[in-house]
This record gives structure tokens, C-alpha cells and sequence, in this order.
């Protein structure tokens, strides 16, 4: 049985939510979101707020159940809160600027990386050297898919720790080479 599944999603004041067949959507006042539930499981609204139940015991319901409810509950929290991932970049050199709506990084290599941002999504560079990213929306999924792919650019290497990570992340360092 699903321990997180079972809890319904309070649906705190000033957000508005519906479901309409599978579909959930949540208005607040950072925007709106909706996430169709999978057929095997069902979904309703209670005095208590969201509830997820699996339609029948099979592996595939029970797996859908958590997940089901997890996104619900970022569909909640995103709307009022939002999401939010911080990089570091670390390595002489190395920094990041806003050139109109996309992100320029100077990551060491020949040319300068431009990343695009897409739409729903806010970036932010901050430091004493522009070292500091700060990416933020309401989609968790699209927040971490976002500084995924920054990280991807250059992420950091074991042997003197330079390239783009994330805040707080540890790097496993490794000894070089001995005379």
C-alpha cells in the first residue's frame, strides 16, 4: 500500500481546484497548472481536499497511485509557492550573463554556450563574479529539466571540482597523478 498515497492534497485558501474526468487543474496566484491522472487510478475532490485511490489492486495501479498524488501536490505547492534550483559555477573564469531572454555561459570551452529558456520559466544570475544561477517557475518538472541541462554543460569534475553544480552538492574528489 502507498503511505504517501493514501494522504489527500489539501487545497489551501485561494487556490482553486477542479477535476473534470481525469484531468486536475489548480488555479492560484502564480498561475495555473493540470495533470491527467492515469486511468488506473481515480481521483475526487473531499472536504479534505484531493483525493488518489488505485481502481483495482493490480502492480501497475498501486506504482500509478503515489506518483499520482505526488503530482497533485506539485500542481498545489507550485501554484502558491513555486519552485526554485540554484547553480553554482565554480572555475577561473567561468560565469554567467543574461543576453535578452537566454543565458550566455563562459564555460572554459572555445565559444560562448547560449542557452534558450523556455517559456514558464525564470532565470536569474547573481555573485560577486556572476557565479550564482538561480533558476524558479511553477512546474517542478520543468524547473529541474531546466538546471539539468545547464548542469549538463560543463558539471563538475573530481579532480579540482570546476564546473556547474548545484548548491550545496557535494563532489567526490579524487588525488591526482604522483611523481
Amino acid at each position: 500500500m502507498s503511505r504517501i498515497g493514501k494522504k489527500p492534497v489539501a487545497v489551501p485558501s485561494g487556490l482553486t481546484a477542479t477535476i473534470d474526468g481525469q484531468t486536475v487543474k489548480v488555479k492560484g496566484s502564480k498561475g495555473e497548472l493540470s495533470f491527467t491522472i492515469p486511468e488506473v487510478c481515480s481521483v475526487e475532490m473531499t472536504d479534505d481536499g484531493i483525493v488518489v485511490q488505485p481502481r483495482d489492486d493490480s502492480k501497475e495501479a498501486r506504482s500509478m497511485w503515489g506518483m499520482s498524488r505526488t503530482q497533485v501536490s506539485n500542481l498545489v505547492e507550485g501554484v502558491s509557492s513555486g519552485f526554485s534550483k540554484t547553480l553554482e559555477i565554480q572555475g577561473v573564469g567561468y560565469r554567467a550573463a543574461m543576453r535578452g531572454k537566454d543565458l550566455q555561459l563562459s564555460l572554459g570551452f572555445s565559444h560562448e554556450v547560449v542557452h534558450p529558456i523556455p517559456q514558464g520559466v525564470q532565470v536569474a544570475v547573481s555573485g560577486a563574479k556572476q557565479e550564482i544561477i538561480t533558476v524558479s517557475g511553477i512546474d517542478k518538472q520543468l524547473v529541474g529539466q531546466v538546471a539539468s541541462e545547464i548542469r549538463g554543460y560543463r558539471p563538475p569534475e573530481p579532480y579540482q571540482g570546476k564546473g556547474v553544480r548545484y548548491q550545496g552538492e557535494y563532489i567526490f574528489r579524487k588525488e591526482g597523478k604522483k611523481k
